[in-house]
């Protein structure tokens, strides 16, 4: 493959000082998902280097997105079997009440 394609890679990263851990979901192009992860991560590098106290965890995770982002285009997506309920599932996932945005 010669073309490029976009990609959106998550990384973590734990903030020491904070005692919270962050996910940041970036965007590249390039000409696969094995390329996009090795630039997200020389960003993450450098992402800590500006920052104290913050440590890459060395896990990202990348979506080939289909079409050149813009309004409402998907730019990641996870699936994940489970048997829970869905109340269940956001609480141990996605809302368990230590979340902080912005």
């Amino acid at each position: 493959m010669t073309d490029l394609d976009w990609y959106s890679v998550r990384c973590v990263f734990r903030h020491l000082s904070l005692g919270v851990y962050e996910e940041r979901v970036t965007l590249w192009t390039a000409r696969s998902l094995d390329e996009a992860i090795s630039r997200a991560e020389t960003e993450a590098r450098e992402y800590c280097e500006v920052l104290e106290e913050v440590e890459y965890v060395k896990f990202a995770e990348a979506f080939r997105i289909g079409e050149v982002p813009g309004e409402g285009v998907e730019v990641f997506s996870l699936m994940r079997e489970s048997e829970m309920l869905p109340a269940e599932y956001v609480h141990r996932f996605f809302d368990t009440g230590n979340e902080r945005t912005g």
